[in-house]
């Protein structure tokens, strides 16, 4: 029973951060911009992930080590252009809505 309580308590709190969130961040919010090669980039990558899922599984591991690594530069892209949209450089203007 305590161990649903705590999961329970765990769930409800991540769900309830990820709704206040927009609310907190919004405030630092600046234009979009066109980011056509970081957009590129992550299109690239997530095509070589699908070659790779699709790829016969005798290689050694290093399929499997080609796929972590290309999941964890998809992360890295998104995080970069969240980051471009999130922190003004100089010349940009701030976000309106």
């Amino acid at each position: 029973m305590r161990t649903r309580l705590t999961h329970f308590g765990i769930v409800l709190t991540i769900v309830l951060m990820s709704l206040a969130s927009p609310g907190l961040y919004a405030q630092n919010q600046y234009a979009p911009e066109n980011q056509p090669h970081m957009q590129a980039a992550l299109q690239h990558l997530r095509q070589a992930a699908e070659e790779l899922q699709k790829a016969d599984r005798d290689k050694g591991g290093h399929r499997v080590q080609a796929l972590n690594l290309t999941q964890q530069a998809i992360t890295h892209v998104q995080a970069g252009i969240q980051y471009d949209n999130t922190h003004r450089t100089k010349g940009e203007k701030k976000y309106k809505k």
